[in-house]
């Protein structure tokens, strides 16, 4: 037995806002949407999937971390296209580099690469 992978399931008060920002903001680069109206969707980037639930699951705010392999390159590239961003690179004491960044719901995304 061997896990495959873990797809966060992010509440959203509007599926198509938090699709627009993740690919428009934040540059992922495929998305989908289930129902009409929509109800369920989700975004990708790489190996890196999130799903959104309008309204029924989760809460705002809840915190995920993303690791890249470079996170100063991502941020200069996010923060040209308009993201939220809370705080930029910075070096932490527990050996990474890691940014903060809001999306429309409150949720915050770590993004960071490791510094050993």
């Amino acid at each position: 037995m061997s896990f495959e992978s873990i797809v966060p399931i992010l509440y959203s008060s509007d599926i198509t806002r938090s699709i627009n920002y993740y690919t428009n903001e934040l540059a992922f680069d495929d998305s989908w949407k289930w129902d009409e109206p929509t109800t369920f969707g989700g975004v990708s980037k790489d190996c890196v999937r999130l799903f959104f639930c309008l309204n029924a699951q989760g809460s705002p705010g809840t915190w995920i971390a993303i690791n890249l392999d470079n996170v100063d390159e991502y941020y200069e590239i996010i923060k040209a296209r308009g993201a939220k961003i809370l705080s930029p690179p910075g070096d932490k004491e527990w050996f990474m580099r890691e940014m903060l960044v809001e999306d429309p719901d409150g949720h915050i995304i770590r993004f960071g690469h490791g510094t050993e």
